[in-house]
């Protein structure tokens, strides 16, 4: 593991392992010990995949949220995998450029995933990264909806 993109890889391939087999993410870590690490970039790694997998249920919220018409088990499971991962690192790692998030998370789908994935994929972290606010959370749609309402009615005077 010599780039942040492998250390993606790896927690890809970890966090599928985990979502397979239903086994705690630390047995799975103990299994799929990366060759030749980095410590500086397994660290980043595990904390990628930690965080990723505590925040499992919000993310796939999100998920659903800005998927339009898809349910969450039609959506391939790398595709899953890819936008937890991704959606978790523009949240919750403020020294990531979310552009270089999203460019990850296309690459990475590019390589392991469907061939429509990318695109999928760059449209859902996309409308994420748009409905993103100061407070780490990204907007739900009817808070947008509500907002951009309350900017017409104070333009009207009311």
């Amino acid at each position: 593991m010599n780039t942040r993109r492998e250390a993606r890889e790896w927690v890809m391939q970890v966090l599928y392992a985990r979502e397979i087999s239903g086994d705690p993410l630390k047995q799975i870590r103990a299994q799929w010990q990366p060759r030749n690490a980095r410590l500086p970039l397994y660290n980043f790694a595990l904390d990628v995949a930690q965080k990723t997998d505590e925040r499992h249920d919000q993310l796939d919220k999100i998920i659903i949220e800005y998927a339009d018409k898809w349910e969450l088990e039609r959506i391939a499971i790398l595709d899953r995998i890819i936008l937890r991962m991704a959606i978790c690192e523009i949240l919750h790692f403020d020294d990531i450029p979310p552009k270089v998030t999203i460019n990850e998370a296309i690459e990475i789908a590019k390589k392991y995933s469907t061939e429509k994935s990318d695109k999928f994929i760059n449209g859902i972290l996309d409308a994420v990264l748009h409905r993103h606010d100061s407070e780490g959370e990204p907007k739900s749609k009817s808070k947008v909806i509500k907002e951009k309402q309350g900017k017409k009615t104070a333009s009207r005077g009311g």
